[in-house]
């Protein structure tokens, strides 16, 4: 059963992006299957001290949840410790904020190992400082010193602050070893020379259908498609194909979607997994063209890239879900798409080509036929283009990557 919530937020003076984030605060509180029964919104110059809201809006917001018989009272934006605290007093019922919430859609959906230790130490970073404040303010009102002149309840906070620590120290240690084995695998990668494009873009723009589209495409197998829901989060752990398409290999990864605020814990948390678009040889950003609110997601997802310091990396912003809206006329670095319909998606995939065969060189060589093993080097690290076999050995064209090429220079011909 849904717990029942009642949804707050404060409209601080000059914040023009309120109602943006409050309405994804709502599609937050629906990934996390709440029921929101009743919205509450104050206008204010600042956030009180204490109580974050105003007196009055406090004992509006109080009656508000016992009428509806709400289970929780969820805010809008992130609040501090002391007040959060203030909050559970008055109300009488559990407090959360944005960061809480979006903490508990990803320890939800975390599937892998890494993913779930990765959510595991963000959740003990964001309880760490409210264990914290709740020490300091029996530490006040005790005025002692050392654990033996400390109450049972400050004693059991005291142990339960170490508690956290020790176990943010063993997560930390655990993420470690998985991000070694992770770097491990990269550099394998790394050596084959495959170019990694990865997708990129705000929660709910359509990366993975993107993903499953271009996979359909370049004929890849059903069990390579990627989970797909309308709703934000659907996809937390990062996956990695590979294509083949016009006889050009490439790896195409896609990564959690971003969202206004990500809460710093998991910008920290998820970095590692989040290394792949670090990585990347080519960036698709994907936009929702058919939102209202494309130009906001936009800036978020560049303001993240630029935290994962990533922004230098060459991008093509993929306009998808023009099925709703229009497509528009491609440039050079904008394609306008839709993943469901698979319109524009040919134009996309020649884009990726492009880009990632920028590098590349085609080369003509001789084969003689007692080297045949460098056709089976050439078949495993090139792209054939042609093999004609005469009487001296094997006639071929081939496209590789320029650091390559210094192994084929004795078989180099002109033709």
């Amino acid at each position: 059963m849904n717990q029942k919530i009642v949804l707050a937020g404060l409209w601080l003076e000059g914040d023009k992006e309120f109602e943006e984030k409050f309405e994804e605060t709502k599609g937050l509180a629906e990934a996390c299957d709440f029921e929101i029964v009743q919205t509450l919104i104050q206008k204010r110059r600042s956030a009180h001290p204490a109580t974050f809201f105003g007196e009055g809006k406090v004992t509006e917001l109080k009656e508000m949840i016992e009428n509806e018989k709400a289970d929780l009272c969820m805010i809008s934006s992130s609040i501090s410790p002391s007040q959060m605290k203030t909050l559970k007093e008055i109300l009488n019922v559990n407090v959360i904020d944005r960061n809480d919430c979006i903490l508990e859609i990803f320890a939800r959906r975390a599937k892998t190992k890494e993913a779930q230790l990765q959510v595991e130490l963000a959740t003990l970073k964001h309880r760490l400082p409210y264990v914290m404040h709740t020490v300091q303010e029996f530490s006040r009102m005790g005025g002692g010193s050392g654990m033996k002149n400390k109450g049972e309840g400050e004693k059991q906070l005291e142990l339960d602050r170490r508690k956290i620590e020790t176990q943010i120290n063993n997560t930390s240690r655990a993420l470690k070893e998985v991000k070694k084995n992770r770097a491990t695998t990269r550099r394998k990668r790394n050596r084959s020379d495959l170019k990694l494009v990865s997708l990129v873009g705000y929660t709910n723009a359509g990366k993975s259908t993107i993903m499953n589209t271009l996979l359909e495409m370049c004929e890849a197998q059903k069990d390579k498609q990627v989970f797909v829901k309308d709703m934000l989060f659907a996809t937390l752990d990062t996956t990695i194909r590979k294509l083949s398409y016009q006889g050009v290999e490439f790896l195409l990864s896609d990564t959690v979607g971003f969202v206004s605020d990500l809460p710093h814990e998991l910008i920290d948390a998820f970095h590692s997994t989040l290394e792949e678009v670090c990585e990347a040889d080519l960036i698709l950003q994907v936009v929702d063209e058919a939102s209202e609110k494309q130009r906001i997601h936009m800036e978020v997802t560049e303001n993240t890239l630029k935290k994962l310091e990533a922004d230098d990396k060459e991008m093509i912003i993929v306009h998808n879900k023009c099925d709703l809206c229009e497509f528009k006329k491609n440039t050079k670095q904008h394609v306008y798409v839709s993943a469901s319909t698979k319109q524009g998606c040919d134009e996309l995939l020649a884009m990726i080509l492009q880009a990632i065969r920028k590098e590349n060189v085609i080369m003509n060589c001789l084969i003689p036929y007692e080297k045949g093993h460098m056709m089976s080097w050439l078949e495993k690290q090139t792209r054939l283009l042609s093999v004609i076999q005469k009487e001296d050995g094997y006639h071929i064209e081939t496209e590789l990557h320029q650091s390559k090429a210094a192994q084929l220079k004795e078989y180099e011909i002109n033709e």
